[in-house]
Order: structure tokens, then C-alpha cells, then sequence
């Protein structure tokens, strides 16, 4: 792999060239793709109008303003007046074929909208007309149990066909959706249904991961245990496992669902009605809960799918995600809105073989894999026979999120899964936003690792410490207009919401990202700033040492943290995993002291490395750093519920000594 950062390596070129984004740059007479990133970021007023015209958002009642800004951009109102649903955009409008509103033609009922795989290779297919009956017999479950407008509903479920249903059925009728990966242990799940105050939880009596059985019931009953707000405990029957059950509060799903009537959707709905609880999935420190509106969520996710990925109702659409993680919802009422197939599944992409996510994207034609660095580094791990015995000619589009990626990496999902012809979307953004501040167009050329530019209508900047724009240099990235999707405060905490994104520039939302912008325009990320570790008074984000220890042959990869030192103040600790069938050599930990050194100065060389047989992750697949140099530190590790593997930090642990 010959190409560096600074390499253009995907230039769009036949179809790309003809997508949702150039459309529109030709409809409102703009030059190119940088010229509607401007006037996007310049007129944000002008391009939401435009943006939610041009692509048939459904208002029951039409906005009287776009934006109100009286209170500050902390504040900001959005569609003033308008009154709105999303399942009114998104199910309802595409049972009837046919009907059109700007650029999109609804599908029918007959149209398929979800492919779900399980890990043993079930497979189970729902049409809109089916998902729409599981739907709105769900929402009538809500609302026969007392659930109205506001109302909060608890999702402790794996990520099979029946969540899409419960989500909707939320959106249906106005009640406030709170999805809560199923991994979590009780107490995570309970702090999330006591702060939402739900009234019913949607939950199963187990799931599977890696061919083990997930107690995903017994789980949920510690959690609502005299918890007095809830009244309900909905249970799906998926694994067949034997479980607790309480005929005063338990209720079997399927039988409910039957029992009950259609619910009519609530289309009368304030455009900043809450549509999801969703919260930050931090494994330390109470969880953030942030607040998402019908028309917020639905105008930023749909504009990410219809321009960044040029979704279209043809298209086969796999996020490998879950619904307690952002991105699960972002899939579901993006797909729904254009009309396309989304595929769901449960369990990891290695798992029962290394090629499991590669045989799904040849079984079921997917044109769009959205995946994060950390499961293709895993991939990339087992080795490039798993994915070269597969045809993924499908693919038309990759996209990525959730933590910055390294060269290596990134080529190799560009080289081997894209075979060089598909642009990654590689977007950046949080659960607070329920979508992207950055996020590339297909239209753009891209470097490796790169981010593309600000997404349309958020006007972003990198600051330096005294908040002035940067360029060419690594900075704090912020956003310095509000967005539709951003979150309404923190539920029961506007003041540590206001602390979080407005305390260090006042006026201007603080992301907490380190990134830079390049004389091309290029954006790039390098991990979060409240992980920056400084070394002889030199600064550098764990993820910028990571990147330069995988570049080395035998790592598969690495977790970087900033321990005391008395000369240095902090010194680096690296923890590394080799490649399947590489050694861990006292001349590979040479290599790799001067691999960094070279690399990124001889100060930064590091104190130590380890070599350990596999890194802490959270279930989204994301390395635990914080647990890591807590445990390494002989400090409390805090609530692990989030961490897959906690073994992993016990080995850690019998390490500091060494």
C-alpha cells in the first residue's frame, strides 16, 4: 500500500457523477460540489427549506418559520409552527405506490423493507405492508396499555425484525422511543428506564453472541424491579429459553400484538415532539440522555442517506450496527424514508466464520456496508482469503463511523471490499446529533482516512485554544451553526449539557474532537481531545500512536494511554495485538519503539509496550481506554456493563507491574 494521506485515491466518476447531490447542485444553478457545501454552511435557513422541498419531507401542518434563534444557538427552535410524524413520512407514505413528492416515489406495500439474519443463517424477510401491520398493532399494544404522547418506551431487544416494529410504533403515536443495547447489564439498563421514566419495556427472553446465549430477560427483571413507573414488560419469544415470567406485569409479544387493534398514526404532532431518548454510551459517569424530535431526527437522517449515500428504493442497505447504538435508528428511519431494503442482523461480523459479514453481502446483494474501523481491523486480522472468496461486485458504497481510522486500515476495506471502484463515506458526528457534522458527497474526491467536508447545512470549523479558525493544523472541532438534530439539552440536565458542548466557546457547540482541515479542503479526525496525552509538554491523541503501530505488519491492533511520569509528566503505554501466526519478540518491541519514534517524533517514543491476546472493547466494538489506564493504574474501573470482554482488563491489570 504505496499511497499516503495526502493522496486523492477515489474520484468520482460515471454514476457518481449523476447522484441525488449533482442533481440538486444543477436544480439551484450552484458550480459543484464545494460551491453547495458553502452556500449549505453560509444560508443554513435557505438550505434546510430547500434541502426538505427538494426531497418530499411531509409537513401535516407547514412551518411558519424555519429557525428561531431567540434563545441563543444553545436553544434554537426549528419548523416553527409545522406539525409532523415520521412514520407519516416514512411507512405510511410508501404503502400507497406511486404517489410523488419532490424526488421520491413511494414503493408499496409489496416492497421488501427488512432482511434479517441470525447468526445460525435464519433468515426472515418483511414487506412495507408487513412491517406496517406489526407496527401499528404495536402502537395499538402502547396505547391499549396507557401509553400516549410523550410517554416513554423502553427497548431492551436484539436486533431482530420486531425492534424496527417498536421503534416505529412509537413514532406512530407520538410516545418517546428509549433503545438500550441488549448487552447492557441491569444496572445500565435500569439508570436509562429511571431517567426516561418509561412506562412499558420491549424486551426478549434472550438473544445470542458468538453462539452464546444472552440472559436478556433475566437482565430486564433485575432492571425493573420495583421501578414504579413502569407498569409493563412486553417479551419477545426468540431464543426458546426458559424464563421468569409475571402474569400481572409479563406480556408475550406476539400474543399482545394479535390481540390488539391497528393504531392510527398521530400526524398532528409539533415538528419538535420527542421522538427518542438516546443515550451516550460512555462506560463510565451517569449516561447522557439526548433528546431527539420528529422533524430534528427525520430531516438530518434523511438528507445523510439521500445525499452522502444516494440511497435509493432499489437499494439493499447494511449498517452492522444495533439499536442501542445511534446508528441503528439512523438506518431504520433512513431506509423507511427512501423506500429501500434495509438488512439487520444479530451477533458480530466474524462469527460463526471469519467471512460472515462477506457471505451476507454476496447472499443478499447489499449495495451500501456501513462498518466501523475497529470490526474491519478485526477482519483484516483473519486474513484476505475470507473476503476474496466472495463476489461483493454489489457494492456500490461503503460507509464508516465512529472513531477515526488508520491508513491501513481504511485501504485495505477500500482495496479489498470496495476493489477501488467504491467511495468510503466516511462520516462524523455523535448520538447527540443523530447524525454527522462531517459527511463526504459521492461527488468529492477523497484522500484516504478523510471525512470529505462539513455536512450540508452544518457549518463547521477547527479553533485553536483561543477560539480562532484554523488551517492546516490540528484543532478543536465545533460547530458554529445549530443543526435540526441536535439535541434538545440533556434530559433533566440542561446545565451539564450546556457545560458539555458551550462552556469553552461560548456561542459555538465544542464537539470534543481533534481534527484538521488540509489546503484541499480535506478533513480529518484524530480521536477525542479529552484523551490527549502530553509528553514533555508534547501533545498527541492516543489514536495518532495507534495508527502507527498497526502500519507494522504484525499488529493487528492497538490501545494507547498516557501514564504519570516524574520526568515527563506522562509517558505512553501501548498495548498491542499481533497478527495471527506473529510473535511477540523483544526485536518487534524495538520495531515498534522506532516505528513511533520515526514516525512522530523520539519524545513520544514509548515507555513501554505490551503485547496482550486481545483489547477491552464496548459491544460497538470501540476500545475502552479510559477502563484500560484506570485498571493499568490499580484505580477503580467504574461500570463495565458496556465491555464485552472484561477479561480483557484483568489481564491488563496483572501487567502493571512489568
Amino acid at each position: 500500500m504505496n499511497t499516503t494521506l495526502t493522496d486523492v485515491i477515489w474520484q468520482p466518476k460515471g454514476e457518481y457523477l449523476d447522484c441525488r447531490a449533482a442533481d440538486f447542485i444543477r436544480k439551484h444553478d450552484l458550480k459543484d460540489w464545494k460551491g453547495l457545501v458553502k452556500k449549505s454552511t453560509d444560508d443554513i435557513e435557505w438550505f434546510w427549506k430547500a434541502a426538505l422541498d427538494y426531497m418530499g419531507v411531509r409537513f401535516n401542518r407547514k412551518y411558519d418559520r424555519i429557525l428561531d434563534m431567540s434563545n441563543g444557538m444553545e436553544w434554537a427552535e426549528w419548523f416553527v409552527g409545522g406539525e409532523m410524524n415520521i412514520y407519516d413520512n416514512c411507512i405510511d407514505w410508501q404503502l400507497k405506490k406511486g404517489q410523488k413528492e419532490g424526488v421520491r416515489t413511494s414503493v408499496g406495500a409489496d416492497h421488501q423493507a427488512v432482511i434479517w439474519e441470525g447468526e445460525d443463517g435464519t433468515i426472515r424477510r418483511l414487506t412495507y405492508g408487513e412491517l406496517d401491520e406489526m407496527a401499528s398493532r404495536t402502537a395499538g399494544l402502547l396505547k391499549r396499555l396507557g401509553v400516549g404522547r410523550s410517554d416513554a418506551v423502553g427497548m431492551y431487544m436484539p436486533m431482530v425484525p420486531e425492534v424496527v416494529a417498536v421503534l416505529l410504533a412509537c413514532f406512530k403515536i407520538g410516545a418517546v422511543a428509549v433503545p438500550v443495547f441488549s448487552g447492557f447489564g441491569a444496572e445500565a439498563l435500569r439508570s436509562r428506564l429511571e431517567d426516561a421514566e418509561a412506562k412499558v419495556l420491549f424486551t426478549a427472553d434472550g438473544g445470542s453472541r458468538r453462539g452464546k446465549l444472552i440472559p436478556i430477560k433475566e437482565n430486564a427483571d433485575k432492571a425493573v424491579h420495583e421501578l414504579a413507573h413502569l407498569t409493563h414488560t412486553i417479551v419477545l419469544k426468540h431464543m426458546g429459553n426458559q424464563v421468569a415470567f409475571n402474569d400481572k406485569t409479563d406480556l408475550w409479544f406476539d400474543d399482545a400484538i394479535k390481540a390488539s387493534a391497528r393504531a392510527e398514526t398521530v400526524r398532528d404532532l409539533p415538528a419538535e415532539h420527542p421522538s427518542m431518548y438516546l443515550y451516550t454510551s460512555g462506560t463510565t459517569g451517569k449516561p447522557k440522555g439526548t433528546v431527539h424530535t420528529h422533524a430534528g431526527a427525520l430531516s438530518q437522517i434523511v438528507k445523510e442517506l439521500g445525499f452522502s449515500f444516494d440511497l435509493k428504493s432499489s437499494d439493499i442497505f447494511f449498517w452492522f450496527s444495533d439499536i442501542g447504538w445511534m446508528m441503528g435508528p439512523w438506518e431504520i428511519i433512513g431506509v423507511t424514508f427512501w423506500g429501500g431494503t434495509m438488512v439487520i442482523c444479530e451477533g458480530t461480523p466474524i462469527y460463526p466464520q471469519p467471512d460472515r459479514l462477506w457471505q451476507m453481502i454476496d447472499r443478499h446483494k447489499v449495495n451500501t456496508l456501513g462498518i466501523s474501523p475497529t470490526a474491519v481491523r478485526g477482519m483484516k486480522s483473519e486474513g484476505d482469503q475470507w473476503v476474496d472468496k466472495h463476489d461483493l461486485s454489489s457494492l456500490r458504497l461503503l460507509g464508516s463511523t465512529g472513531e477515526p481510522w488508520d491508513h491501513d486500515s481504511y485501504m485495505w476495506l477500500f482495496e479489498k471490499a470496495g476493489k477501488k471502484k467504491c467511495p468510503i463515506i466516511n462520516i462524523s458526528g455523535g448520538t447527540e446529533i443523530v447524525g454527522g457534522l462531517l459527511t463526504p458527497l459521492p461527488l468529492m474526491p477523497l484522500k484516504p482516512c478523510s471525512l470529505g467536508g462539513p455536512g450540508l447545512g452544518m457549518d463547521i470549523d477547527v479553533f485553536d485554544e483561543d477560539g480562532k479558525s484554523l488551517k492546516n493544523a490540528i484543532g478543536h472541532l465545533v460547530c458554529k451553526k445549530p443543526g435540526p438534530s441536535m439535541t434538545k439539552g440533556f434530559l433533566k440536565a440542561p446545565e451539564r449539557y450546556i457545560e458539555t458542548y458551550f462552556s469553552k466557546f461560548p456561542g459555538v457547540w465544542y464537539h470534543g474532537d481533534w481534527a484538521k482541515v488540509d489546503d484541499d479542503g480535506s478533513w480529518f479526525l484524530y480521536g477525542r481531545s479529552d484523551d490527549t496525552i502530553k509528553v514533555a509538554g508534547k501533545r498527541v491523541g492516543p489514536g495518532e500512536v495507534e495508527s502507527v503501530l498497526v502500519e507494522h505488519t504484525a499488529i493487528a491492533e492497538a490501545a494507547v494511554i498516557g501514564v504519570p511520569h516524574e520526568m515527563k509528566g506522562e509517558a505512553l503505554v501501548c498495548f498491542v495485538r499481533t497478527m495471527p501466526g506473529k510473535e511477540a519478540t523483544d526485536a518487534l518491541l524495538g520495531e515498534l519503539k522506532a516505528l513511533v519514534g520515526e514516525r512522530l517524533g523520539s519524545v513520544l517514543k514509548p515507555e513501554k509496550i505490551h503485547f496482550v491476546a486481545a483489547l477491552p472493547k464496548t459491544r460497538s466494538g470501540k476500545i475502552v481506554r479510559k477502563n484500560i489506564r484506570l485498571q493499568y493504574l490499580g484505580e477503580p474501573v467504574g461500570d463495565l456493563s458496556s465491555v464485552e470482554n472484561p477479561e480483557a482488563l484483568d489481564a491488563i491489570k496483572d501487567l502493571a507491574g512489568k
